[in-house]
């Protein structure tokens, strides 16, 4: 690991898994390129499901302030992804 490399938590995990969504929702550009991608609302829902069952399976096992990133990090992007299938659905539908 490289000096500039912060080290591997549980808090950092579920950011990079966040950030993943990001990327997938077209908020963020993907590590390496200058301009997000179009989006994929499968793969955000993906990593959605991914958070949800890391919730799952951790609960009981993580302290507080993890328990609170984990669930929250799941509410915003729950939030985002309905957000996304709206705007979705009004340009396919008029």
């Amino acid at each position: 690991m490289s000096p500039d490399t912060p080290p591997v938590t549980f808090s950092t995990f579920i950011l990079s898994l966040v950030t993943t969504a990001a990327v997938h929702f077209g908020d963020m550009t993907p590590p390496g390129s200058d301009k997000p991608l179009e989006p994929n609302l499968p793969g955000a829902a993906q990593m959605i499901e991914i958070l949800g069952m890391l919730e799952q399976k951790t609960r009981g096992n993580l302290d507080p302030d993890e328990q609170r990133f984990l669930e929250q990090a799941l509410y915003e992007l729950r939030m985002r992804y309905v957000e996304a299938v709206k705007a979705e659905k009004r340009i396919v539908q008029p």
